[in-house]
């Protein structure tokens, strides 16, 4: 089943509040609420309680990173100095711990940012296919939601924004 864009421009951030309380509360078969993007010209404290929590997986990809950083680092800093095992070190252990934690917690350092910088792009979803669907009246004073839905999901997504009186809606052409 194909997915389809849809944007809807309303007048004023109440009634674009009215539209997602009714998209959460209605299940609409086709339409995941995750899909939904609200579009504004100006900052409003009050949309993360109008879209609720939304699930952030970055500290996942962090934490891994770190942990495989260290790991890699401990090993190959540990596997260089082993190597050298026919070489007389007089009495001192083959592989020195203390001077290798450092090198380690670099490497936890290093492996977390990487993989964290590369978790973000993942999880934003980067780089991606954005939708063609814009309004230029989203720049100025009015606020758009922007949700993805299947070819069965849009009548009645569509139905939704018509009640709540959309200024403006486009649709994505088929493919």
């Amino acid at each position: 089943m194909t997915q389809r864009h849809l944007l809807a421009v309303f007048n004023n951030f109440d009634e674009a509040e009215a539209v997602i309380k009714e998209l959460r509360e209605t299940p609409i078969k086709g339409f995941n609420f995750d899909d939904l993007t609200m579009k504004s010209p100006i900052e409003h404290h009050d949309v993360e309680e109008v879209l609720g929590s939304r699930s952030a997986n970055v500290q996942w990809f962090t934490l891994v990173g770190s942990i495989l950083g260290g790991l890699l680092g401990f090993f190959l800093i540990s596997g260089a100095q082993a190597n050298f095992y026919h070489q007389i070190k007089g009495g001192k252990p083959l592989v020195p711990l203390p001077p290798n934690f450092v090198l380690t917690y670099e490497m936890f350092i290093l492996g977390g940012v990487f993989i964290s910088v590369l978790g973000f792009l993942v999880c934003a979803g980067l780089p991606a296919k954005r939708s063609p669907l814009y309004s230029a009246k989203v720049q100025v004073d009015q606020i758009a939601i922007l949700v993805k839905g299947d070819d069965s999901a849009i009548a009645a997504l569509k139905a939704v924004f018509t009640k709540h009186q959309a200024l403006e809606i486009q649709e994505e052409a088929g493919k």
